[in-house]
């Protein structure tokens, strides 16, 4: 006999409110094993198609394991250093660069910043806020996420975790699926595969398309002389999984930084915008299409939506949460939906197969 839909929705309720309960009480202590659970998820189906090429699983896991602590390596010793001092004095030369602003506009501006107009205002107020807050807000992130202990279990936890994870994934899902509730398991499927494929298109896909296009912009601004370009990039490619928003903040930064730096130098300048143009080129006419699709169900505000509300309610790991919460939910609005232009509400008071 079948539960009522009222005990069915009891029960679903009881197990969101249980998520959301861990979620604040063991947000730090879940943050090791979520990004060991984000990274087997990635790296899943190229342990598939290694298996597909002849490899066990566990040959598959082991050769993933040893380049991934490859390019570890080669990051932490070659990359990470540099974008940290160049992330570091990028804060700290900000509010220069607004007092260097402020200067250029009066000398060629005079009437546009007198002491009592907004600009003026407005001008002293950032240079302020970025000279006050912005060492602080560095040292914040850095002192709370990236303290000495967590620097350790994260380095310590999360791959082990990744590796047993990737390990025993296909194993995972086939005992998750024999868990399933008998009546309910072809719809829960069929739910989860579409989240699935969502996350996968997503994920995976802009998650390709940053790190292509962070590589690209990081390369391009150094090879042109800007300085802190390799921050720059970072930054572009970090927010690209927006559109638009990653090549007009970073675009804007660069061309910023460069009338700064190549001021007279015109040409100079111009690659720089012509560095981005070509970037969003790449990304729209072959980047986006080739490894996201057209179509992944995640539209930007919903999903700026979803961090904003999970970032605020749950920190870092909420944000890390946001994107496959934002996932399922909207593959179960979208269910929902679909139920209710098929019930009675929605069709009429007479029986729909009447109809």
């Amino acid at each position: 006999m079948s539960l009522r839909s009222t005990d069915q929705l009891k029960y679903w309720g009881i197990a969101a409110a249980v998520f959301i309960l861990a979620l604040l009480l063991l947000g730090h202590v879940l943050l090791p094993f979520i990004l060991g659970g984000s990274i087997a998820y990635f790296l899943d189906p190229v342990a598939d198609r290694l298996e597909r090429a002849g490899l066990s699983r566990t040959a598959a896991t082991a050769l993933i394991t040893v380049l991934g602590v490859l390019i570890f390596v080669v990051l932490a010793l070659a990359v990470v250093p540099t974008l940290i001092k160049q992330l570091v004095g990028l804060i700290e030369i900000m509010p220069q660069l607004f007092r260097d602003l402020q200067a250029f506009l009066n000398q060629r501006f005079p009437s546009l910043l007198d002491e009592n107009s907004s600009v003026h205002q407005a001008l002293i107020s950032i240079g302020d806020l970025l000279k006050s807050k912005g060492g602080a807000v560095l040292e914040g992130v850095l002192g709370s996420a990236m303290s000495l202990v967590s620097i350790i279990i994260i380095l310590v936890i999360v791959p082990v975790v990744a590796v047993y994870l990737l390990l025993d994934w296909d194993r995972m899902i086939a005992h998750t699926d024999d868990l399933l509730p008998r009546e309910h398991a072809p719809v829960i499927r069929r739910l989860a595969k579409e989240v699935d494929t969502t996350l996968a298109s997503f994920v995976r896909g802009m998650g390709l398309v940053c790190l292509i296009l962070g590589t690209y912009y990081a390369m391009a601004l150094m090879l042109v002389g800007l300085q802190f370009g390799l921050a720059v990039g970072f930054i572009a490619g970090l927010v690209t999984f927006i559109p638009y928003l990653g090549a007009m903040i970073g675009g804007v930064l660069a061309i910023g930084l460069a009338l700064f730096q190549f001021w007279g130098e015109w040409w100079a300048i111009g690659l720089v915008a012509v560095i981005f143009g070509i970037g969003q080129m790449i990304e729209g006419n072959f980047l986006t299409p080739m490894l996201v699709g057209s179509s992944v169900g995640l539209h930007p505000v919903w999903l700026l939506l979803a961090l904003s509300v999970f970032g605020s309610l749950f920190g870092f790991v909420g944000m890390l949460v946001a994107v496959p919460v934002a996932a399922a939910l909207g593959v179960l609005t979208r269910f929902a939906i679909e139920q209710y232009k098929q019930g009675r509400l929605y069709l009429g008071k007479s029986d729909p197969e009447n109809q």
